[in-house]
């Protein structure tokens, strides 16, 4: 009885939307959905989806997770409205999160995340099916960061940027206080691998209404240890890089922060928005908002974001025509 009970709740728990399988889930939302793994330049196994129009792509959209989250949970929500709305969009599981290969929620290299995002993302541009497409870049927290870094290695290669609650610095609410950091960065040269890291529950302080708490919390893939020496230290170096090169940002980009994000600071997304060099950029801050902005808010503040991102990208695709 017990067993049969714990059956069934697994298979209620089968995807975020519940018990649907995954082909026909995407048939009913009116999207393809292909799921596949790359083989990366330095030799690592990655785990992609694509989330694909019925009917042909105005634009791709190259999508980056962020820390301790996946592609195959509730990230999915957003590219599959993406897809309704007519644009094909491909993500990856990076370095140590999801499927992909890597100790768990270990990144001790971001610069190498960005070389593996770059390999992938450019094998799609090159398929012939998406020929002379507008393509974005689309990120979520770390995953804002990584955009910025990909947009800094390779200026010219995307139309647009889309940045959910960028983590260019590290909130102070979350970020050890001194001399944690200093400690930390020591012990990390002896033991990167070790989470041992002290930090809040993000995913309490990331997701406003309690039954998306709980409903994020059953993801099976999600990292639910303390934080990796190495991790920590390395996107501490990154943040204070990107705090730095703010002024250095040339891409048309939309940038869209909660005003009650604990996790990111919404203040350095308007240090952005102010200091880019981008002439065409656009700021958005949502009064109330806390940092899951697409999934973790009510329906109706998740739909007044999605309609901002759809009106920017309709706008940059009108512009490229």
């Amino acid at each position: 009885m017990e067993e049969d009970q714990q059956q069934q709740q697994q298979q209620q728990n089968l995807n975020y939307w519940g018990s649907i399988p995954e082909e026909e889930y995407y048939d009913q939302q009116g999207i393809k959905s292909t799921k596949s793994n790359y083989n990366s330049p330095r030799g690592l196994s990655f785990f992609t989806r694509s989330w694909i129009p019925i009917t042909p792509p105005r634009g791709i959209i190259c999508m980056v997770h962020g820390y301790g989250n996946d592609i195959s949970w509730t990230f999915q929500a957003t590219p599959i409205f993406l897809a309704q709305m007519g644009f094909a969009c491909f993500a990856l599981d990076i370095q140590g999160h999801g499927r992909s290969q890597g100790l768990k929620a270990y990144v001790p290299d971001v610069d190498l995340v960005v070389e593996d995002c770059l390999s992938f993302f450019n094998s799609i541009k090159q398929n012939p099916n998406f020929e002379n497409l507008p393509c974005f870049l689309y990120g979520e927290s770390m995953g804002g960061a990584i955009c910025l870094l990909i947009h800094f290695a390779q200026p010219i290669g995307f139309d647009g940027a889309i940045l959910v609650a960028p983590m260019c610095k590290i909130s102070d609410n979350v970020k050890p206080k001194w001399p944690i950091p200093q400690i930390l960065t020591f012990l990390a040269r002896f033991f990167p691998t070790l989470p041992i890291v002290p930090t809040q529950d993000l995913l309490d302080k990331s997701i406003k209404l309690e039954e998306k708490k709980t409903v994020a919390n059953r993801n099976p893939m999600r990292y639910r240890g303390k934080p990796r020496l190495g991790t920590v230290t390395e996107l501490l170096r990154i943040t204070d890089y990107l705090s730095k090169k703010l002024c250095d940002v040339n891409i048309p980009f939309i940038v869209l922060h909660g005003s009650a994000d604990v996790v990111t600071d919404p203040n350095v997304s308007r240090a952005l928005y102010e200091q880019a060099k981008s002439e065409d950029k656009m700021i958005k801050i949502y009064e109330g908002m806390m940092h899951s902005l697409l999934f973790g808010e009510t329906d109706e503040n998740i739909e007044t974001v999605r309609q901002d991102i759809v009106i920017w990208l309709s706008d940059k695709c009108r512009v490229r025509e």
